[in-house]
């Protein structure tokens, strides 16, 4: 099995279709390293210096473990598959998306999470993740548990900045956040956590697609405001089948637990129009290289054909009984902790988010689309 602790160097790329390959498992990922960024007679730090990551759980590397909320995941079992076998307040059993793409980039294999305080500025000179696992686009969704909304995440950012300058100086500072890669990933919860769960009045203010154009609003807020800060390649992931999470077939069992198609058709329609903005965007923002970055189509693949890539199990997550355990649900001492032996056999972990496996899948078909096309 390929170490998740080093990259070797690739010259050629004869990349697989993201999902196509019949026999593909997660230890087979072609990680893309400095070739990503620049011809081979110069190094990746010239033009790939960083990974910047915003957004929820599916990119928190533990920055939830610093604040007051009941969102965490830094206990066993998280974090068991990690080389060291320790819980970083990742939602998952092993490593996430961008640590798989930080590492194919020629930079360290785990994005450090901004607010732990093992790290420190010289850390983040390569890296940080601001993302907070239950947060969204709309300020209302960071409310429902307690965790750091959007818009804290582009002040941490801003602070991000002041720091770097001290650190490396103003042009190695400047170069960085200009070249760094920047990867985004919400909305989830948007839907899930906000909108369908019926908290925060959102279902009666606005229909679906209102809410969709809500959102996008506010995606168009923040990505403008993170150009003004000086990030240009900028990659936006969009919303997975998520009527199919666990958490959702648990909510439909009197329908058999199938995947709920209101909430699929939900993200269908807002990735249609999320990649109507960044078209838009590009257009208007001079020097901006915004992609998107699909992940629908391809885990809806495995859903539908698991045998084909060596997962057995697509309804229920890999912790506890799968159907609706997350977070403290699932932790050692839970009543309900039993977490299965082999999380690759699992496309979740837990009851809302992928395993390693599917995660390494997420990371090479990134890497072969919107990465890509903007370097």
């Amino acid at each position: 099995m390929i170490s998740t602790s080093t990259t070797t160097p690739i010259s050629t790329y004869q990349l697989v279709p993201f999902l196509m390959a019949p026999n593909f498992h997660s230890h087979s990922l072609l990680l893309l390293p400095l070739l990503l960024c620049l011809p081979s007679h110069t190094t990746a730090s010239a033009r790939c210096p960083a990974l910047i990551v915003f957004g929820d759980s599916t990119v928190d590397a533990g920055n939830n473990n610093q604040i007051r909320t009941l969102l965490k995941s830094n206990f066993p079992p998280y974090g068991r598959d990690l080389p060291e076998r320790r819980p970083t307040g990742r939602f998952c059993n092993g490593r996430l998306a961008t640590d798989f793409i930080s590492e194919a980039l020629g930079l360290p294999p785990l994005v450090p999470a901004y607010l732990d305080l093992d790290y420190t500025i010289a850390d983040f000179v390569k890296g940080v993740s601001f993302a907070s696992a239950g947060t969204g686009l709309d300020n209302a969704t960071s409310d429902v548990l307690n965790v750091i909304p959007l818009w804290k995440e582009v002040e941490y950012f801003k602070e991000y900045q002041a720091r770097l300058r001290r650190h490396v100086g103003e042009t190695q500072a400047q170069h960085i956040v200009s070249e760094a890669v920047y990867m985004v990933s919400i909305g989830t919860n948007d839907f899930l956590e906000n909108y369908y769960i019926l908290v925060t009045g959102r279902h009666r203010q606005f229909t679906v697609g209102g809410f969709q154009d809500f959102l996008l609003d506010r995606a168009a807020e923040f990505l403008t405001a993170i150009y003004r800060l000086g990030a240009r390649k900028v990659a936006f992931v969009g919303l997975a089948p998520i009527g199919c999470l666990p958490l959702e077939r648990t909510a439909n069992l009197l329908k058999g637990g199938r995947c709920i198609d209101e909430y699929n058709k939900a993200a269908r329609g807002f990735n249609v129009k999320l990649q109507a903005l960044i078209q838009r965007l590009n257009a208007k923002l001079p020097e901006l290289r915004l992609r998107y970055a699909p992940v629908y189509d391809g885990l809806l693949r495995i859903i539908q054909s698991p045998s084909s890539y060596g997962i057995e199990n697509v309804k229920r997550g890999c912790c506890a009984s799968g159907r609706f355990e997350m977070s403290y649900l699932c932790a050692k001492w839970s009543p309900f902790n039993n977490a299965c032996p082999d999380a690759d056999k699992y496309v979740f972990w837990d009851s809302f988010h992928p395993t390693e496996k599917i995660n390494r899948l997420i990371a090479e078909q990134t890497l072969n689309s919107s990465l890509s096309e903007m370097m």
